[in-house]
């Protein structure tokens, strides 16, 4: 038996991977993430399969679940919005399977970063911009922010900020981030994107916290900060430039 860990995507059903849709379809045991998986995931589990919500459970409670799985000879879909590769608590899950001998795979998902660019319609790295995007979040109560990892240091990057699991705090970002970015630098929040009730504020720093005061969004959005996403006048690049020598489109020549 294994334990497939499922990347269930940022909320839309049909989001979520073939791979991961076909793991569930196959496993008599489904361990899901609450209110964070859409309910019509859940349909695709076979007939009397065994399915337990675990946001009241503790990594113990979970972890004894897939050890009787494990017992049984059982498959287990362990379902997790957005994916695995940040925020998923999937490390302190692996090293308990590991130090148990059950073994697991992973099944990426769409992350909710992506899925809000989408929302948006923005590409998050522009030519002359931005070319890289920074995943981060502020400190909370499950997890404390290293001393390093700064909402400054990155801002001085000028790169692309996604912030996560940090609308609470969206005054507090504010004013760390003006001074790298200035007040009239575009911003955005994307409410619970892809599901039924996604709310979208297109926005700058200097407005974005009342706009999310009046909103009354308190959990579950996605900040995104940078020029990227206001770019109307940046050069384009060089991958579709009719100049540009590359090995499927060469100018000259050479060989293809």
């Amino acid at each position: 038996m294994t334990i497939h860990f499922i990347g269930a995507g940022p909320g839309a059903a049909d989001l979520i991977t073939l791979r991961g849709r076909d793991l569930i379809a196959r496993a008599p045991v489904c361990l899901y993430a609450g209110s964070l998986v859409a309910p019509e995931i859940l349909g695709w589990c076979p007939l009397g399969a065994r399915i337990v919500d675990t946001a009241p459970l503790d990594l113990d409670a979970i972890i004894a679940e897939c050890r009787a799985a494990h017992e049984r000879g059982e498959d287990v879909a362990r379902l997790h919005s957005g994916d695995l590769s940040i925020w998923s608590a999937l490390a302190e899950q692996t090293r308990r399977l590991d130090r148990l001998g059950i073994p697991y795979t992973v099944t990426p998902g769409v992350p909710a970063f992506a899925a809000a660019a989408a929302v948006l319609g923005r590409e998050l790295t522009v030519p002359g911009l931005a070319q890289s995007v920074v995943l981060t979040r502020t400190s909370g109560r499950a997890s404390a922010m290293p001393e390093r990892e700064r909402l400054a240091a990155f801002a001085a990057t000028g790169s692309t900020l996604a912030l996560h699991l940090s609308i609470h705090v969206i005054e507090t970002i504010v004013a760390e981030l003006t001074p790298f970015y200035g007040a009239d630098c575009p911003a955005a929040v994307v409410f619970r994107a892809t599901w039924p009730d996604e709310r979208v504020l297109e926005v700058t720093l200097a407005t974005i916290a009342t706009a999310v005061a009046e909103a009354g969004l308190e959990r579950t959005a996605i900040i995104l900060v940078g020029p990227a996403l206001g770019a109307t006048d940046f050069r384009e690049s060089a991958l579709y430039s009719t100049e540009y020598d590359r090995r499927f489109r060469p100018t000259g020549g050479g060989a293809s």
